[in-house]
């Protein structure tokens, strides 16, 4: 059953202007937003996914990535078809882009707080909304989340970044903690290649930060697309600069995909450069994805240089770590409230 959507304002007539994203989409009477899941009926805008769930699983939370918040723990994640954007290198395109194509939403109808009690009793610390982007099923978002704090759980978002304040604000009390993508750091990238803005994404990270979430940075590196070593300096600057030299950052290896196919993987020493250039611009966490096994997936102490937390992939291999704070120099890497209960 479709639900009546939150964060939008009528205009004149039936129009209406939904406020969920940066989009800010003017809907006429009949029509439906960029994000193919948010329509106007006769001037009321509803929510096509709230009771659609396309994808529920038991994840370690490094998989989200999250190297710093309650790590070696397990996270409930859930997922709807729809996404506000419609990024040409998709990794989970089945799932984020049939709304936009004006297919059908498809999915399972799990009440929030069946969600909750699952979480519960699948042992898992969090519920991470995630897969496709969670902005476009904020009302599941919202309900679950509400519940899951209530329940002694914490949330977790995983987004590109592209909510409006309003959103935002809604969501600041129950959200715990975020990996936000930074595609690049042009905006002609985000308009033609992703159908959307940079601004909002940075303005949102700020924004973020003073709601005083966990942030993690995920930047998926394309060979020839935001590679560079200008462009990857001014991401690992902006991450350092405005969200602090301790926020992760996660250079990930891009394969081949839905519109980009015929796009070479990234080489390895890309990443490498990456890695080097983040480190290089003062941050102290700097990691390497897609590539298991690589040795830059480890946290390292920044105090003494000590490798603290060993990973192989999604799993931790060795956490040397005394409630975060390191054995050899006695430096607080993973802050006490990102740490589970028994870390």
């Amino acid at each position: 059953m479709d639900t009546p959507a939150l964060l939008w304002r009528p205009l004149e007539g039936n129009t209406l202007q939904c406020q969920l994203c940066a989009h800010f989409c003017r809907i006429e009477e009949g029509a439906r937003g960029q994000c193919g899941v948010r329509e106007n009926r006769g001037g009321t805008l509803f929510s096509l996914s709230h009771d659609k769930v396309a994808a529920l699983n038991l994840d370690p939370v490094e998989k989200k990535p999250l190297f710093h918040f309650l790590p070696g723990t397990k996270t409930l994640s859930l997922g709807t078809q729809g996404c506000n954007l419609a990024c040409a290198f998709c990794q989970n395109a089945s799932l984020s882009q049939p709304p936009r194509q004006g297919k059908a939403l498809t999915g399972e109808k799990i009440p929030p707080r069946e969600i909750v009690r699952m979480a519960q009793t699948s042992g898992a610390a969090s519920i991470a909304y995630t897969y496709s982007e969670p902005t476009i099923f904020f009302e599941l978002m919202l309900e679950t989340a509400t519940l899951a704090k209530e329940a002694g759980l914490a949330n977790i978002m995983v987004s590109n970044g592209f909510q409006s304040p309003q959103c935002l604000d809604a969501l600041g009390g129950l959200i715990q903690a975020v990996n936000i993508d930074i595609k690049s750091f042009r905006d002609d990238f985000y308009r033609d290649i992703c159908a959307a803005r940079l601004g909002p994404v940075l303005k949102n990270l700020v924004h973020m930060k003073k709601l005083g979430w966990h942030i993690e940075v995920t930047t998926l590196i394309i060979p020839e697309l935001n590679d560079s070593d200008g462009e990857l300096s001014d991401i690992a600057r902006f991450v350092h600069d405005e969200l602090g030299q301790d926020t992760p950052w996660h250079v990930s290896r891009f394969h081949p995909c839905h519109q980009m196919q015929g796009h070479a993987p990234t080489p390895l020493d890309t990443l490498k450069r990456a890695y080097d250039i983040g480190r290089a611009a003062g941050l102290s966490h700097v990691f390497v994805g897609n590539v298991p096994g690589s040795d830059l997936e480890n946290t390292i102490c920044p105090g003494c240089g000590q490798m603290v937390v060993e990973r192989n992939g999604f799993t931790i291999l060795r956490n040397r770590l005394r409630r975060g704070v390191c054995p050899g120099c006695g430096n607080v890497v993973i802050r006490a409230e990102n740490l589970g209960k028994g870390d």
